[in-house]
């Protein structure tokens, strides 16, 4: 059953895109639930979320007044849904690179997992229409997050994820405060930390082929700082498990 299952779709300026992608993902699981989470997009995206739910009961709108980024985005959305009930919530971008067409398949794989990672990087999985030195970045970000946190997940910068509500709740996503790609690694690592069961299911991730990509030397640096930060006090933890550090 996937009527308990919360697709977030954050949106900042994706009029072009948007209608596309609910319509895509209500055909390939239509009895899924989909909640927009509009930053005040100053091109429209919020009104016309608002007339897509006026026609589909499945769709639902959050307005927030500013844009504080993805990861605050996805934030504010679980907290929507878990307070609603849903049981399973996806993480989803609206500019197509998340294919809901790989959207059944990590479902299933959540039998037997509490995260489902959608991994560019396992056997099976890749992306279209990237230039090579974002390949590059993304392979090379991901090995150095390996090495730095002890992670057995490829594919942790990800953004396509499925979370069962529990797994959510032994987080402690109030102390979350990162954003970007790097949100992504923070919940990757909390949830390792937390023995939740993480599986990665292979995709194929589509670069946007309409507006901006949110990509920019500054989530790219927050990342590597994060990450280096967060190394070096496991690292610490491990060499003095007492906790003195």
């Amino acid at each position: 059953m996937t009527d308990d299952v919360l697709v977030i779709i954050p949106t900042f300026n994706e009029r072009q895109s948007l209608p596309q992608i609910v319509e895509r993902v209500r055909s390939r699981t239509p009895d899924v639930h989909i909640l927009v989470v509009d930053d005040n997009s100053p091109d429209g995206t919020g009104d016309l979320a608002e007339e897509l739910a006026k026609g589909d009961a499945h769709v639902h709108v959050l307005h927030r007044t500013t844009k504080n980024g993805l990861g605050a985005a996805y934030l504010a959305g679980f907290r929507w849904g878990m307070s609603r009930g849903f049981d399973v919530l996806v993480e989803m971008d609206a500019d197509g690179s998340h294919r809901p067409e790989h959207l059944p398949d990590m479902l299933a794989a959540l039998d037997g997992a509490d995260v489902v990672i959608g991994s560019r990087w396992v056997p099976g999985g890749g992306v279209v229409n990237w230039p090579r030195h974002r390949q590059w970045l993304s392979q090379g970000g991901n090995r150095y997050t390996q090495t730095m946190l002890g992670l057995g997940v490829r594919d942790a910068t990800a953004g396509y994820r499925v979370y069962r509500r529990d797994a959510l709740e032994r987080m402690d996503l109030a102390s979350v405060a990162s954003q970007g790609y790097c949100f992504q690694v923070d919940l990757t690592r909390r949830a390792a930390a937390a023995g939740l069961r993480i599986v990665e299911v292979p995709i194929t991730f589509v670069e946007r082929e309409e507006g901006e990509s949110k990509m920019s030397g500054v989530i790219v640096a927050e990342a590597l700082w994060r990450v280096t930060q967060w190394g070096v006090v496991q690292r610490a933890r491990q060499l003095d498990p007492r906790g003195t550090h």
